[in-house]
């Protein structure tokens, strides 16, 4: 009996210390949650309160962006050239619509939907997300805005929004330079994205996508703002807690004189071609004229298909900016410059003469040269277009040469002008024909090949704006100056006018003696030479060089005879010119597609040009439409006053900007000029050049 009592004692004694090590181990396990709870509390609310803080702010709050307003542009006088104008639109956000096409249906019954307006509008879907407010109709009247929203509530998802268009008053003028704007695609949003401006393009849905609207994005785009909205759990505004007003752009002044670029848009007519004028003193482009144009606020929005196929297609090749893409053969244009080529390489000398006698031959093969100029020094090779006198002085200098001395001059190279896509051209040399070409025997140059450089032929090619950069730094005595579009820019917020820096010029370093003698030769051109007929009764002097390149090869032993060739094929009109002589204020290079002899076609152009500059001339309607058929030699009608022609143009005051003040200068000297040569003896002068 004991001994059962003393082993229930034991047995009992085990048990209240198993039971008592179980609570032991329970207590520590609760003690162990308490901890962690306690450090995860200590987590959220002491280390992360900052992070949850504003996660719980987010929630309640909501930034959204406000797009400023892009900057306008104008020319040098002021006159606008691109702007802004308030319209309302019919937008859908496809997230809250839950049958589209029966939407747009519904809503073509109440204001009108064209084919174009959803052609568009599938076309921005694709580049676009779901939630974003894509543009159904623009440019809704008053009464259309007050037919829909009377009937509002039929449409979620559908608003009515005011919105900033960019416009283009002029239409095609200048179009090429001025260049337009266009919804951000998804390639151009990834490099945003990846750039330090990321967060100043937050909403923003277009961007500058050509020409000056493309080159000073950062400056006509403004700085975006932003407003603070405190929401309501489905994301309702509720009021504005904090706000950031957007900056608009500044304004852009350009160098161009719109009244210039559209006389010389005027002159061209329907035909094809460019010209670029410079002023020579300081590199500021003040014409740059590519023909055919096209209206660039067809691209407003995105450019429909049937608009967009008609410019894609056409042969004309309208969209192709010629004077800074297309290139061209300069024909003799380029002899002033292979002749100041051969006074600094040493080959030639001022009064070297050589005797032309129409044709030169070399290798066994005979190069044609139209007719015999007997003995011909630099003066007289320029003065008469000799391509004797040029295909002896390539050869003699060789190709690699050539390229050494005429590339500082601006050819077969970039530029430098504040605009994307400039064609460099082509200046050859042994070094570039052996890494464009594939085959082992067409990488050889060929002594053969050197002879047609020295005429502008071969494989030159080059830009409008090369050539008139080239002329601009002969007229300025061998110092160039950057070509530059961007002039200056008026602050969005102070209203003052900030010049644009630019680089100083830089001398090539021409011996004196050397330019002055081309120089000379050029003016001489207009008094006695190809250009003389043209040029007659100018009450200013000038220097130029006409040119004349093949648009096609003709055989050395064949004449040239337009009559039996296909328009397309006849040869290329060019020109190049400065003036005054003495200090000249504008230089230019110009070339008219398929017209023939640059005595012909484009010289009257840079007349015209040179009239308007220096005299405040505008000319006659009769003159104009002479000079739109190619039929204009001197002017004719009574020219009218070129400031008068610019007042029903929009206009700005530029504040620190004086606006050019265009001369007049009565047309009475001209009637006393001694008459023109005949037109046959021009056309026989130019038959000279190849």
């Amino acid at each position: 009996m004991a001994s059962r009592l003393n082993f229930r004692s034991l047995y009992t004694q085990a048990e209240t210390q198993s039971f008592r090590l179980r609570v032991f181990v329970l207590g520590l396990v609760v003690l162990l949650l308490f901890a962690l709870l306690a450090y995860r509390l200590s987590v959220l609310q002491v280390q992360r309160y900052a992070a949850f803080s504003e996660r719980a702010e987010s929630n309640r709050t909501a930034v959204v962006p406000i797009v400023p307003n892009r900057g306008r542009i104008v020319d040098r006088n002021g006159i606008v050239l691109a702007t802004n104008y308030s319209a309302y639109t019919l937008e859908i956000t496809r997230s809250q619509v839950e049958d589209l096409e029966a939407t747009i249906q519904a809503i073509s019954e109440i204001v009108p939907i064209s084919a174009r307006d959803r052609r568009q509008f599938k076309r921005l879907m694709a580049d676009s997300k779901s939630f974003e407010s894509i543009p159904l109709r623009s440019r809704l009247t008053d009464e259309e805005v007050a037919r829909f929203t009377a009937q509002r509530w039929r449409f979620p998802g559908v608003d009515v929004k005011a919105r900033l268009f960019r416009t283009y008053p002029l239409g095609e003028v200048a179009g090429h330079v001025v260049g337009y704007i266009g919804r951000i695609n998804t390639k151009e949003q990834e490099l945003i994205d990846e750039s330090d401006d990321a967060a100043n393009y937050r909403g923003t849905e277009v961007i500058g996508k050509l020409g000056i609207e493309q080159s000073y994005e950062k400056q006509l785009h403004g700085q975006t703002g932003w407003e603070q909205l405190e929401t309501t759990a489905g994301g309702f505004a509720v009021r504005r807690l904090n706000s950031r007003d957007a900056i608009p752009g500044d304004t852009l002044v350009l160098s161009l004189d719109v009244g210039l670029q559209k006389l010389v848009e005027d002159l061209f007519g329907e035909r094809r071609g460019a010209l670029v004028a410079i002023d020579p003193r300081n590199g500021e482009v003040l014409a740059m004229v590519s023909k055919p144009g096209y209206d660039i606020n067809l691209f407003i929005g995105g450019i429909d298909q049937e608009n967009w196929d008609l410019l894609n297609t056409s042969i004309d090749r309208p969209l192709l900016n010629r004077a800074l893409r297309g290139t061209y053969p300069p024909g003799s244009t380029y002899k002033p410059f292979m002749g100041l080529a051969g006074l600094e390489s040493g080959k030639r000398k001022i009064d070297t003469t050589i005797q032309d006698n129409g044709s030169w031959t070399f290798g066994g093969h005979t190069f044609r040269s139209g007719h015999p100029n007997g003995p011909t020094n630099l003066r007289r090779s320029i003065i008469k277009s000799s391509n004797v006198y040029y295909y002896m002085l390539a050869n003699d200098m060789g190709v690699d040469l050539i390229h050494d001395y005429l590339s500082p001059m601006g050819f077969g190279r970039p530029t430098g002008i504040d605009l994307e896509g400039e064609s460099p051209g082509v200046l050859p040399s042994m070094q570039w024909k052996r890494n464009t070409y594939k085959r082992p025997e067409q990488k050889r140059w060929y002594a053969g090949e050197t002879i047609s450089l020295g005429i502008g032929q071969g494989y030159n090619h080059f830009t409008m704006l090369q050539l008139a950069y080239a002329t601009a730094m002969l007229a300025n005595r061998g110092v160039q100056h950057q070509p530059h579009l961007g002039l200056g820019r008026i602050d969005a917020v102070t209203r003052q006018y900030h010049a644009l820096p630019q680089p100083p010029g830089l001398s090539l370093g021409y011996k004196p003696e050397n330019i002055e003698a081309v120089r000379e030769a050029t003016q001489a051109v207009t008094v006695e030479g190809t250009a003389r007929g043209i040029f007659a009764g100018a009450p200013y002097t000038s220097a130029g060089k006409t040119g004349t390149a093949q648009a096609v090869t003709i055989g050395q032993k064949e004449r040239y005879n337009a009559a039996k060739l296909a328009e397309r094929q006849r040869d290329h009109s060019l020109y190049i010119a400065y003036a005054p002589a003495d200090q000249p204020e504008i230089a230019l290079a110009v070339i008219v597609e398929n017209a023939g002899f640059g005595a012909t076609a484009a010289t009257p152009i840079a007349r015209r040009v040179f009239d308007y500059w220096l005299l405040g001339h505008y000319p006659s309607e009769q003159d104009l439409a002479a000079s739109r058929q190619g039929l204009a030699r001197t002017p004719i009608g009574t020219p009218r006053r070129a400031a008068d022609m610019l007042n029903h143009y929009e206009r700005i005051s530029v504040p620190g900007l004086s606006p050019r003040a265009i001369p007049w200068v009565p047309p009475a000297a001209a009637a006393k000029a001694p008459p023109a040569p005949a037109p046959e003896e021009v056309a026989q002068d130019g038959a000279a050049e190849d």
